[in-house]
């Protein structure tokens, strides 16, 4: 049995040595500045603010595309044809229809060419090796 003992013990000494060692935690920062600045770089807030007001412009850049150059184009190929206006089920109450088809169709094609610029600008950025 004391080889059996022995042998426990020597188990228990191997998992001792395979076990990492506790880390002790991270040391407070010293100060409300530091403390700041490990906030913003942990989450890196600064490039989300950067993200953030880009894609608010980029937004409103292919707005102004869609809505000034593309959609124009569309006015062109059909002239006498007020898409905006187009709806379903005229009612007493909107003679118009009530579900707007043209305006959520000039909707669609803006956010689907949103989509392509960012994915375009993503595909763009990637090949350049920024993430």
């Amino acid at each position: 049995m004391t080889k059996d003992a022995d042998l426990l013990e020597e188990v228990r000494k191997i998992r001792e040595l395979l076990e990492p060692a506790p880390t002790p935690p991270p040391a407070p920062p010293k100060n409300f500045y530091e403390e700041f600045k490990g906030f913003l770089m942990k989450y890196k807030v600064m490039g989300l603010a950067v993200a953030f007001i880009l894609g608010l412009y980029l937004g409103a850049l292919v707005q102004a595309l869609v809505s000034d150059l593309i959609m124009p184009l569309i006015n062109l190929i059909m002239p006498d044809v007020a898409w905006e206006e187009i709806a379903l089920f005229p009612t007493a109450q909107s003679p118009n229809g009530i579900f707007l088809i043209g305006h959520f169709t000039g909707e669609l094609v803006t956010f689907i060419i949103v989509a392509f610029v960012i994915f375009l600008l993503v595909k763009a950025t990637s090949r350049l090796g920024i993430d």
